[in-house]
């Protein structure tokens, strides 16, 4: 057992010796001294991992002394100890970053907690997370035994978020392997799950089925809309767990009045879940009803250059012609600063969009560019690497001025669909025309092992596009990713450990729908 040592400054540190001798018994090494003097000599030759200062000491007070204290070794915790409770004092030593504060007379145990909270936490904490995913696990993986629905597989799928949050602060890490095991378990269940139900969501109207791409803002913002503006932000690629990472920024400003997840459609790509998103139909009905606005698979361009088009359709084919909107989508840091700049402008509008696309440019990036991979290796560092970005981002600048605003303005951010890192390669072939997508593919005479993957040999039913008679969709399901014959070592050390998005897993097609409202 590793022993800290604890410094002890109080001019009557004689009077104290019983509190020391308790806290020695307890296993922590006790230096006392009885001036600040003395405290900043010692704190120089040698070093500390708590240091106990008293506040009121004749010569330099305690707070003179834990002001040098913080030049010299900042990230040592101090605990302020006073008799006093006037409130400018406690104000002084918490904006000196102290780690507690005790008032005299001191109780063993009370000194003991403040030590254990201190030096003992991650450990103790870390203990009791390990000990209550180890009871979790059995419950999660009990479920997958049972018929589970859309709602079942929602709450599995945030509990295995919940987890691999808390594990990932433990010191160890030593249960990360066991849910890393639990994860795919439960996304090979859940593909499972797919196979057998999303045919019939999408065919039969009496069927239980989550709620849709094309459906989300029909039933869950546009019923938002009132004289107040409201703002929908997009962010493209968001994951549940990268949702959680930025909670604790957002609710510094905002209530989280709800917090839901729905279901992206397939694929589960920009191309086709956020065209169906906006537009409130499938990509099939999209292709039929408004052909100028559907950028198939097989042609060139851009595929969501009619967003803003698609949306005002949508408003109209639900009655909502006097809705004043504005669309903007930020690809770059300049666009978002212009937006900040312009916010008055919004507060005219009824509906505010907004897509931001820096997470799925990040995903990109780390495919193509080797410094981004080094600097997200995994998910943890994958979803470190978007707080960052939010926290020094035009998207919280945004959301600052947003919960400035009076009267107050709601506001939703979604996704229109997450992604996974793949890391098994699946072999299919197809012609020249085939999609370059690693998680799904359209084409004809595509040849592929049918283990694994979702097959939709008619688009209609899957209410897709169909370019012409022989046209298949064919999606990888789990960790999977396609390639090809052909070169196939060196696409595959390319494409593993990649985070990519467009077919089937828990990432990919529950994703975060969050309300909320300025505090």
């Amino acid at each position: 057992m590793q022993q800290y040592q604890i410094l002890w400054a109080d001019d009557e540190i004689e009077l104290l010796k019983p509190h020391i001798l308790f806290l020695e018994k307890k296993g922590y090494h006790i230096v006392p001294v009885n001036s600040g003097a003395d405290a900043l000599e010692k704190f120089q030759e040698d070093y500390f991992d708590v240091v106990f200062l008293d506040e009121n000491m004749p010569g330099m007070s305690g707070l003179e002394v834990l002001a040098q204290l913080k030049v010299m070794k900042p990230h040592v915790p101090v605990v302020m100890i006073t008799k006093s409770e006037e409130e400018h004092i406690m104000e002084e030593a918490i904006g000196s970053k102290i780690a507690d504060y005790l008032i005299k007379p001191l109780n063993p145990n009370q000194i003991l907690l403040s030590v254990k909270k201190i030096l003992d936490s991650k450990k103790i904490m870390s203990e009791k997370t390990n000990q209550q995913y180890q009871q979790d696990f059995r419950n999660i993986s009990m479920a997958f035994a049972e018929d589970m629905n859309h709602e079942a597989w929602v709450d599995v799928y945030k509990k295995l978020v919940f987890w691999e949050l808390e594990i990932e602060n433990t010191e160890n890490q030593s249960m990360s392997e066991v849910l890393e095991m639990q994860k795919s378990e439960a996304n090979s269940n859940f593909a499972d799950f797919i196979r057998k139900n999303y045919e019939i969501w999408l065919n039969n109207p009496d069927s239980d089925k989550p709620l849709l791409s094309h459906q989300i803002l029909r039933r869950n913002v546009f019923p938002l809309l009132s004289d107040v503006p409201l703002f929908f932000i997009l962010i493209d690629n968001l994951r549940y767990d990268q949702w959680k990472v930025l909670e604790s920024v957002i609710t510094e400003y905002f209530n989280v009045e709800e917090e839901s997840a729905y279901y992206s459609i397939l694929p589960t790509t920009t191309a086709y879940a956020r065209n169906s998103l906006f537009a409130g139909m499938m990509p099939s009905d999209i292709q039929k009803y408004f052909p100028d606005y559907w950028v198939g698979d097989d042609e060139e361009g851009l595929k969501n250059n009619f967003e803003k088009d698609l949306l005002i359709k949508n408003l109209q084919k639900n009655k909502l012609n006097n809705v004043k909107v504005s669309y903007n989508k930020i690809i770059h840091n300049a666009q978002g600063k212009n937006l900040v700049d312009n916010f008055n402008n919004l507060l005219h509008n009824h509906l505010n969009a907004v897509v931001y696309n820096f997470v799925d440019m990040l995903s990109h990036a780390r495919t193509d560019t080797e410094m981004i991979r080094e600097l997200a290796p995994d998910e943890a560092a994958y979803r470190s690497l978007t707080k960052s970005w939010f926290l020094h981002s035009p998207l919280l600048d945004l959301l600052k001025k947003i919960a400035a605003t009076d009267p107050k303005c709601l506001t939703v951010i979604t996704t229109d669909h997450g992604t996974i890192r793949t890391k098994e390669p699946y072999k299919i072939i197809g012609d020249k025309n085939t999609n370059t997508n690693l998680r799904y593919k359209q084409g004809k005479n595509l040849d592929y092992d049918r283990k694994h993957v979702l097959v939709a040999k008619k688009p209609e039913s899957f209410m897709l596009p169909r370019t012409n008679v022989s046209t298949s969709y064919v999606f990888a399901t789990q960790d999977h990713f396609f390639a090809y014959p052909n070169n196939y070592n060196h696409y595959v050390k390319y494409y593993k450990d990649t985070f990519q998005h467009g077919g089937i897993s828990l990432e990919e097609m529950i994703i975060p729908f969050i309300l909320l409202n300025p505090k």
